[in-house]
């Protein structure tokens, strides 16, 4: 049985549609990657199972199962315990997902305490292995330290310590690495990948970048409008691309063995086609 299953799974702002009968499934272990323009409903997809929608947002339909367990049928409260011990997020900004008031330190402890119920010392104690296990010298002083006391990489990875402290069975990456330059990116990449691994979580990989999907990713969705388009394995994708925007995506993606070829965009007779199915889809929905 997979670990987070979605069915069916519509949401709105007022009347309009922003995710159309979303079905994707992730094992335990695994890393899929939800993939599309900005605007395809990619980080909604990821604050709906989290449990984070901006209350403008309404889910209208289907079902989010994690564990086997229909969040949407949970109480509220029942719903975000099930959610705290058994997911967590590593956020796009590091900058804005820690609390710059607040040392380092008992940002993360106190979710141990809160969650699993451990006693503060021993809490601390699993901290420091953490920033160890994340290439964080001196993991003591870092936690006595400011977020702003830290370079950007160093706060995320002190953000991909905290989503594992609770030994969470999924996370949810929202692409993690969009505020990092290039050469840290790299490492903050190998470092998911070797965290993932070591402690055999389920990953669902939130990003607009092929390269990524490439070597990070075993399977792969791709989006646009909040539909999805294509359900497939990486390999697949590469090789033989089923839809014609998943087609026309992988076209426009930059090759790094061409550096100076020139850069293409999905062809507009290829966004109206997908509209155009969109646009029929929503008029099939009930009501």
């Amino acid at each position: 049985m997979s670990f987070l299953k979605l069915e069916g799974l519509s949401a709105q702002v007022g009347a309009l549609p922003i995710l159309r009968d979303v079905s994707l499934q992730v094992e335990v272990g695994e890393v899929r990657a939800l993939v599309g323009e900005s605007g395809a409903g990619k980080s909604m997809i990821g604050k709906a199972i989290l449990g984070t929608l901006p209350e403008a947002i309404r889910i209208t339909g289907g079902s989010i199962h994690l564990d086997g367990e229909n969040l949407l049928a949970m109480a509220a409260r029942e719903r975000r315990h099930l959610i705290g011990a058994k997911a967590a997020l590593i956020p796009q900004d590091p900058l804005t997902a820690l609390n710059p008031a607040r040392r380092v330190g008992p940002q993360i402890t106190n979710r141990l305490v809160d969650i699993l119920g451990w006693r503060r010392k021993q809490a601390q104690a699993r901290v420091i292995e953490l920033l160890d296990e994340v290439h964080i010298p001196a993991p003591e002083r870092v936690m006595r330290a400011y977020p702003h006391e830290l370079s950007g990489g160093m706060r995320q990875r002190i953000l991909i310590a905290s989503a594992f402290a609770a030994q969470p069975r999924l996370i949810v990456a929202d692409e993690p690495t969009t505020a990092l330059d290039v050469t840290v990116q790299k490492q903050i990449l190998r470092l998911i990948r070797d965290m993932q691994q070591r402690h055999g979580t389920a990953l669902l990989f939130v990003t607009h970048d092929l390269g990524v999907v490439s070597k990070l990713c075993q399977s792969m969705t791709v989006l646009y409008g909040g539909k999805v388009l294509e359900d497939t394995t990486v390999d697949e994708f590469f090789q033989s691309p089923a839809h014609v925007y998943s087609a026309a995506l992988l076209a426009a993606t930059p090759k790094y063995t061409d550096p100076d070829g020139s850069l293409m965009s999905v062809p507009e007779a290829v966004t109206r086609s997908v509209e155009a199915e969109i646009a029929a889809h929503d008029h099939r929905r009930p009501g």
